[in-house]
């Protein structure tokens, strides 16, 4: 009997309190046994063609148990399958004040690393870490990288309030100790270093790039000072929030809200690191956020989510800002297959993708309709509907699915936004519903390494609605600015 037949694949709103809703996590596939883990019910699934097993995270502290993983912290390696993250054991919904605002006490909150041991089928805590406050917890784990070199884990953290930074934790178990003191969310190996984001500041994004050389045992900071210098279309990254990082083609990828930087962190001479823009839409959480970017038939493939983070009950004028950011939906999310110097919308889903991972020659999709909220908005259960789809691996080479994004005036100002690829549509065009007379300029490039400056074009916007066909800018990925803001107007790009 496959996997495919023994999992479970739609799983409906359940205890677990925390914040919204959480997803299927950690999707991986090794030697012949699929996990993932299933948050907030806080659920390590095994599962092979002979057997299923769950785990409740009952070796972390008392039951009921929430959380788990929301950042897909995942890796194995031998006959081992090491997954992280944080669970609250037991957990505390604290019920709703003034407002309907309502909490959960962080107070038995841990970040964790786990093994399973695929032979013995057996699950051991290795590490867990928590700071006892009812509104502060310790970095969670969001991100495992195994260290072939050195034989140890190398763990990200970056949500959190204390023991943040990369640390190093033995295979079997042990103190988990710092490497870097910079927040870091998402990494990946890249040659002989493991290659992170520096978060010092969540809300306003990556400011550098951390690499841990895994021979010489030392780290190094690539800071992020001018991102337009850094920029192919010469002007900055907007809150280039942490999303997912892989590497491919000799490059690092990293994937934030807006774009990606790719190119070689390691040595500027040999390539420097860039931003390109992509799903940029200004004041709005469209982002390859909460889930996965992995090496795919020799490319990248890569999630870029509409829906993944909220901010519900405000408390404050820039909370209310977020809020209206966070809950403005501009488009589906869509799987993005990345083979330079293409990159093509090659699936069109909900909310969020969360994972993804090929299991028996398919693509496993992990999927989820409600986002993870924020604040004052917890709740005693979570409250999406998260299952799987199944897609084959033609997907990466079929017809692009049609789609639509529309973005409001306010989110983009005059800044440049969009980085939509073009690749495979036959009828691309945009639409503007402007307030007043205008000018847009349309910057068409590629994901070509090394980078190469974009096509510049320039089009009069008239007050009313203007049609502009994106024909002629095939097949590369066009972004957009307006010479004025227009605050009013509604912006529609339409692919088929």
């Amino acid at each position: 009997m496959s996997v495919l037949e023994k999992i479970e694949w739609v799983y409906p709103p359940r205890h677990g309190p925390e914040w919204g809703s959480g997803g299927i996590f950690g999707l991986r596939y090794h030697r012949g046994v699929l996990y993932y883990t299933l948050a907030f019910e806080a659920k390590a699934w095994f599962v092979s063609s002979s057997d299923v097993y769950v785990y409740e995270f009952e070796q972390v502290g008392k039951l009921p148990t929430s959380g788990g993983d929301t950042y897909n912290a995942v890796d194995a390696v031998d006959d081992e399958l090491f997954f992280g993250g944080w669970v609250h054991a037991p957990a505390w919904y604290m019920g709703r004040g003034e407002g309907r605002r309502a909490t959960v006490s962080f107070a038995d909150k841990y970040s964790h690393v786990h093994r399973y041991i695929i032979s013995e089928q057996r699950v051991e805590l290795l590490w867990k870490e928590s700071i006892h406050d009812h509104k502060l917890w310790a970095g969670e784990v969001s991100e495992i990288i195994y260290d072939p070199v050195g034989d140890r884990l190398l763990l990200a953290r970056g949500d959190g309030h204390m023991n943040l930074g990369v640390y190093q934790l033995g295979r079997r178990g042990g103190r988990a100790s710092p490497v870097t003191r910079r927040p870091a969310l998402k990494g990946t190996l890249f040659y002989d270093h493991a290659c992170f984001d520096v978060t010092d500041d969540p809300l306003q994004g990556v400011s550098g790039v951390q690499c841990v050389d895994l021979v010489e045992e030392r780290a190094f900071t690539l800071e992020f000072n001018d991102t337009a210098g850094m920029s192919v279309d010469g002007s900055p990254a907007f809150h280039p929030v942490a999303g997912a990082a892989t590497h491919s083609h000799g490059r690092f990828f990293l994937f934030v809200r807006g774009g990606v930087f790719v190119g070689n962190p390691l040595d500027a001479s040999l390539e420097r690191l860039v931003f390109i823009r992509l799903f940029d839409f200004g004041e709005s959480l469209y982002a390859p956020r909460r889930t996965m970017a992995k090496p795919v038939a020799g490319g990248v493939l890569v999630a870029f989510n509409a829906y993944s983070e909220a901010l519900l009950h405000p408390s404050n004028e820039l909370e209310e800002r977020i809020s209206r950011a966070t809950n403005t939906i501009v488009g589906p999310s869509v799987l993005l297959y990345v083979a330079p110097p293409t990159a093509r919308i090659v699936a069109v889903f909900g909310a969020r993708i969360t994972g993804f991972e090929v299991v028996d020659g398919k693509l496993l999709v992990a999927t989820n309709n409600n986002a993870n909220t924020s604040r004052h908005d917890a709740l005693p259960l979570d409250a999406g509907h998260r299952g799987f789809t199944l897609l084959g691996m033609d997907t990466v080479n079929a017809q692009p699915p049609p789609v639509l994004f529309t973005v409001r005036g306010w989110q983009v100002g005059a800044r440049v936004f969009g980085g939509v690829p073009l690749y495979g549509y036959r009828e691309p065009r945009l639409t503007i519903r402007s307030t007043k007379q205008n000018r847009l300029t349309v910057y068409t490039y590629s994901i070509d390494l090394p980078p190469v400056e974009p096509e510049v074009d320039k089009y009069a916007i008239s007050e009313g609605r203007n049609t502009l066909d994106l024909k002629p800018h095939k097949p590369g990925i066009v972004a957009f600015k307006l010479e004025r803001e227009d605050h009013g107007a509604i912006i529609r790009i339409g692919l088929d």
